[in-house]
């Protein structure tokens, strides 16, 4: 499927702002499941200091804004032909060891809530269908709505709430993975929607290491695993890790962020 994405970050501040640097991460790289054909990332009110790839190979962007500038705008935009419509990525391992993503963080630790959820068997003959099953009751425990939590909620505390998003189930269902001894990380990307194409927020699944396998996707909030309407951005232990803009700022000056994206075949 050949999917064309426009999607823009503008953060516009109350006043002159000295300086700021955002973490970016907003290219897709290449792989089994989809092929970067054309991408670029433009910035208005600012610069690319630096680029690189980090510990979890995601490409990064340092964006700095222009000293005294009211408007910073982060445009993504480009084509991207999906390949893999199975969910599997594969036996693909990049810098980050497998027993890295068993360790739990601060939005990924687990408390009763995520331990009272299904259990994954240990034969490796019967976890994709268990890891359904999962995701399965993650959903009906925590029906998808938003406005019930934040970026920053942890995964314990949202699913002890009566509602959340894509990166609530993603962050729980990685908790609950690792429970069982499976390696589990957050991945932040785009979903061509069935007849939208203006969408409010960036995609958020899960994938786990199962042997024989390698790593498979895990989308709980659609009860399904990613097909050809998906595009991985980055991965890491959890949102913070994969999120697709991240960054600080200096001085008083109120920020109001707004959010433009489009996908669409």
């Amino acid at each position: 499927m050949d999917l064309s994405i426009n999607h823009t970050t503008e953060y516009a501040y109350s006043a002159p702002v000295n300086y700021a640097l955002q973490k970016v991460r907003l290219r897709p790289l290449s792989s089994v499941m989809q092929d970067v054909t054309d991408w670029k990332v433009d910035v208005t009110g600012g610069k690319i200091e630096a680029s690189y790839f980090d510990h979890y190979g995601n490409h990064v962007d340092l964006v700095s804004i222009e000293p005294g500038a009211t408007v910073l705008s982060i445009r993504a935009s480009g084509q991207v032909r999906t390949l893999n419509g199975t969910g599997v990525l594969g036996p693909v391992y990049g810098r980050a060891p497998l027993w890295h993503f068993l360790q739990p963080t601060a939005l990924t630790m687990a408390g009763d809530a995520i331990k009272a959820l299904p259990e994954i068997s240990s034969d490796p003959g019967t976890q994709l269908a268990d890891l359904h099953k999962l995701s399965a009751a993650i959903l009906e425990a925590l029906p998808y709505k938003t406005g019930g939590t934040a970026v920053d909620t942890p995964a314990e505390e949202a699913l002890q709430g009566d509602a959340g998003v894509c990166q609530d189930h993603a962050q729980i269902f990685v908790a609950a993975a690792r429970l069982s001894g499976l390696p589990a990380r957050y991945v932040s990307g785009y979903l061509r929607i069935n007849e939208q194409v203006d969408q409010e927020a960036t995609h958020a699944w899960a994938e786990v290491c199962i042997e024989g396998l390698g790593w498979v996707g895990f989308d709980v909030s659609n009860g399904v695993s990613p097909d050809e309407k998906y595009v991985r951005i980055a991965i890491g232990r959890d949102a913070r890790d994969a999120a697709p803009v991240e960054g600080l700022r200096l001085g008083n000056a109120d920020e109001t962020l707004m959010v433009s994206l489009q996908v669409q075949q």
